[in-house]
């Protein structure tokens, strides 16, 4: 049960004064994304926070104002101009006067009566806006602020700027947060009092207050320890929800897996190389893993090409010798099929049965292969999700390697492990994390580095080129199809579309068509799932040898005799994105080029990204600079990051408390495990506050 104290700020935003149903729609839109799909909060807007500051503190006098500044004035006013009758179109204006000079307040669609009850002929007031200057003469269009100098103290002169959205004013969205600071009940301290000296931390809602009512710039600054404070605060509770779900999958019964090795053996017989010294320490991780009682929770890194498959084989062959059955679920059916390719074969030589279960299986192959999976036959089975679905039933399932999922978090590991199935779990990942992400998004797992490039694989030429050039590159492009090499074409969007001046994929396949013939295909995400895997199919036969195509290609698709990539408007694309795309090339024995086609002029975060790729090739130096350039809302592609959606911490800033936040939460539950203490009271606290109550309900008590 939640506790009652905090019921104020569970309560919905609806039950605040002047907040309807339309305002409450108008809120959902800034509070953070990971909070959609239900009612908004009172809680939830308490972290809406400010980014800048209007600062109207200063007073200059009409004469001395400069053009464009927010300033306050002190006035008198003296005369009423109204718009002349049935011409709208023409400002309302009212002259006022300090002893410097004379202004006119300037108002569109104005109502004479408000205006005149606001600004009364004769009286003192003041008024805070933006000074404009025409043809020498001052004007304030709209003061933001207007009141009698009587109550001149009401006037706020620093003004904290928040996100706002189409039909919602700063002067609603102020008068709900107010309510909601107004709500926060008195809380019991969660952190501990060493920690909150060191950091000149204050109390929650002191950081709180001093957030939304800020006293200067210094005030809205990440570094400032209020803001800190809160960004500590919410990375305790991920921390400490990572580590709680941990401790329960560590809970639910494991079974230690070993072997003789004649199954691991055979396979590296199969291999027609060997395996490079980081697939090797990854794999003796994995294996030591595997041998204890405890469950495994491993995340396997490596860049594209770098081996993660045969890693995986080898651990599924693992689980076969010790008797149980292994799943490998892709994100995609074409990145499923590619692994089948890879691993069944192998599998074979070994002796151990594989088989593959997508959405595309059905009738009386999908009977087979279910009842192979039912009677334990099939040893491995790879697919997509629907290797969970509930038709499906295993013999005895142990090792379930899930790829390319960073999506796939605490929920979706925990689903998993209620189906009354507790296999080792290991996540592969292509796309390199930088560690202070890999803490927060996968903070309750081990990690394996790949590291090593595979044998034979040969870097890959990167160079920057202008659209300009265009035809030099189409150039280059026709000699290299008539040398028998094999290009793609990558567009940022499947069509054309409002964004004016962005290449399509399918404009672009019109483009080249012409010119290159029946040798071009073309494939994006909207085409159905037959059709993309027959346009891949005959890229990878050689019937096209040119495929235009989106970013749908960028994970695990597999064509060793590719040899150019080009990437169209790589300025609109992340670090990671190009990373992920470049790494499609390269893979066979043949010199490759990835060519990043740009659309100038180039802003300084476009320039500094492509220049990046250009100097380096290393995933995980690529990965860090990304979270530099980018920080981490957006790492891993078009907001596709595995991160959990920080709503006051930013990694870029915030990093350094992130190692002490997995230190504290660790420390808490090693002392604590159910929270019961005074600060695991106050901890459960902070857990429903930031919406990581899901752990809660893993405490035996509670």
């Amino acid at each position: 049960m939640r506790p009652s104290r905090l019921d104020p700020l569970f309560a919905p935003a609806t039950a605040l004064d002047g907040v309807g149903a339309k305002i409450a729609d108008l809120l959902a839109r800034i509070v953070p994304a990971d909070l959609a799909g239900r009612d908004v909060r009172v809680g939830d807007l308490l972290f809406v926070l400010p980014h800048s500051l209007i600062d109207r503190r200063n007073r200059p006098g009409i004469a001395a104002a400069p053009e464009g500044a927010i300033v306050t004035l002190d006035l008198r006013v003296d005369r009423h101009q109204p718009s002349p009758r049935g011409r709208s179109n023409v400002p309302y204006r009212v002259f006022a006067h300090d002893e410097t000079g004379e202004i006119a307040l300037t108002f569109f669609h104005a109502k004479q009566n408000w205006l005149e009850r606001a600004l009364p002929v004769g009286e003192n007031v003041v008024v805070s806006g933006r000074m404009e200057w025409f043809n020498g003469r001052p004007s304030m269009v709209h003061p933001d602020h207007i009141v009698n100098a009587t109550e001149a103290a009401s006037l706020p002169l620093v003004e904290a700027v928040y996100p706002l959205t189409a039909g919602l004013s700063p002067r609603v969205l102020r008068r709900s947060l107010e309510q909601a600071l107004a709500n926060v009940p008195d809380l019991p301290e969660w952190l501990d009092e060493a920690l909150m000296r060191r950091h000149s931390f204050p109390a929650f809602g002191s950081a709180l207050a001093r957030l939304h009512h800020p006293a200067g710039p210094e005030d809205v600054d990440l570094d400032n320890p209020a803001r800190r404070r809160l960004a500590y605060d919410e990375l305790l509770a991920n921390q400490l929800s990572l580590a709680l779900v941990r401790a329960r999958i560590r809970r639910l019964s494991g079974r230690p897996l070993s072997g003789d090795g004649q199954l691991v053996e055979a396979i590296r017989a199969a291999l027609p190389y060997t395996l490079t010294g980081s697939q090797q320490q990854a794999f003796a991780e994995i294996a030591d893993d595997l041998a204890r009682p405890e469950r495994m929770l491993r995340l396997l890194q490596g860049d594209v090409g770098s081996g993660k498959t045969v890693v995986g084989l080898l651990a599924m062959a693992r689980a076969s010798e010790a008797g149980g059955q292994s799943v490998l679920m892709a994100p995609t059916e074409i990145l499923a099929r590619q692994h089948f390719a890879t691993i069944a074969p192998l599998a074979r030589k070994a002796g151990i049965e594989t088989a593959i279960l997508t959405g595309r299986e059905k009738g009386r192959e999908r009977r087979e292969i279910l009842a192979g999976i039912e009677d334990g036959a099939t040893g491995i089975v790879v697919g997509t999700h629907a290797l969970f679905q509930d038709e499906v039933r295993y013999k005895e399932l142990v090792l379930a390697i899930i790829d390319e999922q960073h999506r796939f978090g605490v929920h979706q590991r925990l689903a998993l492990t209620s189906k009354g199935v507790a296999p080792d779990m290991l996540v592969m990942t292509a796309t390199p994390i930088p560690r202070t992400l890999v803490l927060t998004a996968f903070g309750d797992m081990d990690v394996s580095r790949l590291t090593d490039k595979p044998a034979g694989r040969r870097p890959v030429v990167t160079v920057t080129l202008p659209t300009e050039r265009l035809a030099d590159l189409l150039d280059r492009i026709a000699s290299a199809l008539a040398e028998g090499q094999k290009v793609y074409w990558i567009c940022p969007l499947v069509e054309e579309s409002e964004e004016a001046g962005l290449m399509s994929a399918e404009e672009r396949h019109s483009l080249l068509a012409p010119r290159f013939g029946d040798t071009v295909g073309l494939v994006h995400g909207r085409m159905k799932g037959a059709d993309k895997n027959e346009a891949m199919r005959a890229f990878k036969s050689g019937e096209t040898r040119l495929l235009v195509a989106t970013t749908v290609i960028e994970v695990g698709v597999d064509v060793p005799d590719a040899t150019i990539m080009v990437i169209e408007h790589a300025e609109r694309f992340g670090l990671a994105q190009l990373h992920q795309l470049r790494g499609r090339v390269g893979r066979g024995d043949k010199p490759s080029t990835c060519v990043l086609l740009y659309k100038g002029p180039l802003g300084e975060t476009a320039t500094k990204r492509l220049s990046v790729m250009r100097d380096t090739e290393d995933g995980f130096v690529i990965a860090e600079e990304d979270l530099k350039l980018r920080g981490e809302g957006e790492l891993l592609g078009t907001r596709q990051s595995g991160t959990p959606g920080f709503q006051v911490a930013r990694i870029e800033a915030h990093a350094d408390l992130l190692e002490t936040a997995r230190s504290d939460a660790r420390l808490v539950l090693e002392q604590d495990p159910e929270l019961t203490s005074p600060r695991g009271e106050a901890l459960r606290l902070l857990l429903y506050i930031f919406g990581r109550d899901a752990a809660i309900r893993l405490l035996r008590s509670g």
